[in-house]
């Protein structure tokens, strides 16, 4: 999502990294793991912490006590999850993403205002 936003393709980012836009896939899709220091190559990359891609982790995942000692939880244990997910996905779609850097792109800070409340009145309507 991030390398979406910063709009870059996964050529343009595998190139910066000295890496095919294979390899970059594989990542995104989560086929292939990556190392602590590729990771926080890539988040240099994208202008980001490495904590950024563990935002969406919850912290009942942790286990102070250490690895073993912890009970594992399910990751998605609530009746919210499905609603989340769905939020996730919205937020991972090109269109979306196009539409926040073309809102972003508005100079103007009253035209942005009102292309906001625009769209909120037409989404309102349903």
């Amino acid at each position: 999502m991030r390398r979406n936003l910063v709009g870059l393709s996964q050529e343009q980012l595998g190139k910066s990294l000295g890496l095919t836009f294979q390899q970059i896939q594989k990542y995104e899709r989560g086929i292939n793991r990556m190392g602590s220091s590729r990771l926080f190559q890539i988040a240099k990359t994208l202008s980001v912490p490495v904590a950024y891609f563990f935002e969406d982790i919850p912290i009942s995942l942790t286990a102070p006590e250490g690895f073993a000692e912890g009970a594992q939880e399910p990751l998605e244990d609530n009746a919210g999850a499905n609603e989340k997910k769905s939020d996730y996905d919205i937020l991972r779609r090109r269109e979306t993403l196009e539409l926040i850097r073309a809102y972003y792109r508005i100079q103007d800070d009253k035209q942005r205002r009102k292309v906001y409340e625009l769209i909120r009145s037409m989404s309102d309507e349903e």
